[in-house]
């Protein structure tokens, strides 16, 4: 039996052609595509029940809002509690875009966003202002090389898609 990876290659053609162009719409899909605007319509929202595309939100650059700066914190935390009450306290706080919990050295990584690297200073002792927050490492990225992407990956597991079929 074939493994479902989510997607074929034309749910693969309809994700890169949203992704570049959100504002193509269904019927300028179907006519770019090449299928009947049903399918195009069909399998967004096949996608997006399963979960596959997540939103059509746009995507916002913080630096553009006056958040240029970029850090990643590890943290170490108290864990009798769960990461809950830490994910918590860190989703409460905006400059927060990201929260992941993390093998290795530390508990959570969390990816911040900072007017300056004094506003950093500031993020940071907000972030560390709680109980269950035991100890926090910063990196702060100086250039970023590769965006958040995902087009490379959703081919991929079309072509696995294909092959397995």
């Amino acid at each position: 039996m074939a493994k479902n990876h989510g997607v074929d290659a034309l749910d693969a053609r309809i994700i890169a052609l949203f992704t570049d162009d959100p504002h193509v719409g269904v019927l300028g899909a179907s006519r770019t595509l090449g299928v009947a605007r049903g399918t195009v319509q069909a399998r967004l929202d096949r996608l997006q029940e399963r979960g596959v595309i997540r939103s059509f939100a746009p995507h916002v650059d913080p630096a553009a809002v006056g958040y240029p700066v970029t850090a990643f914190c590890t943290l170490e935390i108290r864990q009798r509690q769960g990461h809950g009450p830490v994910v918590a306290h860190l989703s409460a706080i905006p400059e927060v875009l990201e929260i992941h919990s993390i093998t290795g050295v530390g508990d959570l990584v969390v990816r911040v966003a900072a007017r300056d690297n004094a506003d950093l200073g500031r993020v940071i002792d907000e972030i560390i202002d709680d109980v269950h927050v035991l100890r926090a490492n910063t990196a702060i990225c100086l250039v970023t090389h590769l965006e958040h992407r995902t087009g490379p990956l959703v081919e991929a597991a079309a072509a696995a898609g294909t092959e397995s079929a």
